[in-house]
């Protein structure tokens, strides 16, 4: 049973259920804003740029980039792994916070599969963009050919990324669309708009909101959200797995799996924190995205950030206890001290001791300071995908191959682009789709609002 005197208000205002489906649809009837106009605008300079970059590295080669033979991987699978991570926060607000039956996720998880969807298609960019040779890309996936069964290299890292992030989208997309039909029918049933009547009424699926609809909805949501949970772990655990079956100074740790894990939920939901304090305070939605959904997400990403500090400390303690001077090397002088100094610590300071700051109430309580934060956790998770890529690459175990990396302005521009895809999707979501689900925020409006 939610007891409000404990967990807090989730909504508030006295709401009726009429009054929801008006406050959550209201942004979709009313007129474009002038500032979507204006980030619509940047996103799309910001894209036209990643499309100059891309263009420039298919047409003259990855020859453009700061990569040489020590740094083959640079910002390209920096980047990729640093999306994937961001695109773990839907799936994990939504399907672990689903099974655990967590009523505050019903305000936020809309936002979050969104945001999945999205990330995972800017990840997706990148292992086709760092082949080189993005026009055969297709022969990563397995087909039946005429020159016989030509299938792929399973042993290959790169084709273990393309199975674990089509699954990944396609169970993210599917749960994010299934769990909008009602609200689509809703949208369908209250335009005056023809042409979003018929638009609405196509993708509710002929919604009609009976018992056995919802009774099919729920199950379905459930089933999904049962087959997706393993697949949070083990898409990212693959991802690991890119490193971890090296045996470069660094990657090669059974620690890896867990610790990417963690740390992908842990950089997910420091971007959902982000996103939703900019929807609360653009948008209004003060009464439905409250202090206590604030508080619950910097409480769980106060137990991750310990989490992370542990995984850290580990991996000092294992380079140091198990007396390997390449490992030795690497994390103390390499990352501790070194080149990669101010990497190193950036990472330590924004991922497992700024966080800490939430264990006190008054900070939780200061969305300006929760905001800054938040961002905080989203660089540090950039730099750790840094400090694990480039530091163990440029410095091996032949001095005489070392060799510094820098990105070039095409990698940069590249990045650029993945941003503004990003910024782009999420403006779109805010403009055609209801930001909060109407439907899940009205199951739990009777026994958590005031």
């Amino acid at each position: 049973m939610y007891k409000k005197e404990v967990r807090g208000i989730l909504v508030q205002g006295n709401k009726s259920y009429g009054q929801i489906t008006r406050d959550v649809t209201a942004p979709l009837y009313a007129q474009t804003p002038l500032w979507w106009y204006i980030a619509i605008s940047i996103s799309s300079i910001a894209i036209l740029v990643g499309a100059l970059a891309i263009y420039k590295t298919v047409s003259t080669g990855i020859g453009t980039w700061g990569v040489n033979n020590n740094v083959a991987w640079g910002w390209a699978i920096i980047n990729f792994v640093w999306w994937v991570g961001i695109g773990h926060a839907g799936t994990a607000f939504s399907i672990f916070l689903l099974i655990l039956r967590q009523k505050w996720r019903t305000s936020i998880n809309r936002a979050a599969e969104a945001m999945t969807v999205v990330a995972v298609i800017c990840a997706g960019l990148f292992p086709m963009i760092h082949m080189g040779r993005i026009w055969n890309a297709f022969f990563i996936f397995p087909y039946w050919n005429t020159r016989g069964p030509l299938w792929d290299n399973f042993n290959s890292p790169l084709f273990w990324d393309v199975v674990a992030i089509s699954t990944y989208f396609m169970a993210s997309a599917v749960f994010w669309f299934i769990g909008m039909i009602p609200d689509f029918a809703t949208i369908r049933d209250n335009t005056t708009s023809k042409i979003k009547k018929r638009v609405y009424g196509f993708l509710s699926f002929g919604w009609i909101g009976n018992a056995r609809g919802w009774l099919r909805f729920e199950t379905a949501s459930l089933l999904l959200g049962g087959l997706a949970a393993p697949l949070v772990v083990a898409v990212h655990s693959i991802v690991s797995m890119d490193f971890a079956t090296s045996v470069m100074p660094g990657w090669h740790t059974t620690i890896f799996p867990p610790y990417f894990v963690v740390g992908a939920i842990f950089s997910g939901f420091g971007m959902v924190l982000t996103l939703m304090i900019i929807v609360r305070k653009v948008f209004k939605f003060q009464d439905y995205i409250t202090q206590s959904h604030f508080d619950a997400i910097a409480r769980i990403l106060t137990f991750i950030s310990l989490i992370m500090a542990t995984a850290y400390t580990t991996e000092l303690f294992i380079a140091w206890y198990g007396g390997g001077e390449y490992e030795m090397f690497t994390f103390m002088k390499n990352r501790v001290t070194g080149e990669y100094t101010m990497a190193f610590w950036t990472m330590i300071t924004c991922n497992a001791i700024i966080p800490q700051l939430f264990w006190f109430k008054k900070i939780r309580k200061n969305i300006t300071i929760v905001f800054i934060m938040s961002i905080f956790i989203n660089i540090g998770m950039w730099f750790e995908r840094y400090v694990i890529v480039v530091t163990s690459l440029s410095k091996d175990f032949l001095p005489s191959s070392w060799a510094a990396y820098a990105p070039t302005y095409v990698e940069i521009g590249i990045f650029v682009g993945t941003l503004g895809i990003f910024i782009t999707g999420v403006l779109l979501f805010f403009r055609y789709v209801p930001m909060i689900a109407i439907s899940e925020v009205k199951g739990i409006l009777k026994k958590t609002s005031n």
